[in-house]
């Protein structure tokens, strides 16, 4: 059964690198919020940042796209 073999081993392959993005986008996502915030604090309004804000959101419901994506697409064990 080598190509079944091969199949689950690229499956795996795929899985690692997809839910590896996920953590890489999420990551940036927490890292551009976290400055968002900061510049908030230290007196920038939510309408100056709100294109910013948007692109965070955005990261945000990507990340959860491919999370969702993986989780649909990969076999039980």
């Amino acid at each position: 059964m080598a190509i079944l073999d091969d199949l689950a081993a690229q499956v795996k392959a795929n899985t690692d690198v997809e839910a590896s993005a996920t953590l890489l986008i999420n990551g940036f996502a927490g890292r551009v919020q976290a400055a968002v915030d900061a510049a908030k604090a230290g007196g920038a309004t939510a309408a100056e940042l709100a294109p910013v804000q948007a692109e965070v959101d955005a990261m945000k419901a990507s990340a959860a796209a491919l999370s969702e994506a993986i989780t649909a697409n990969t076999p039980a064990a």
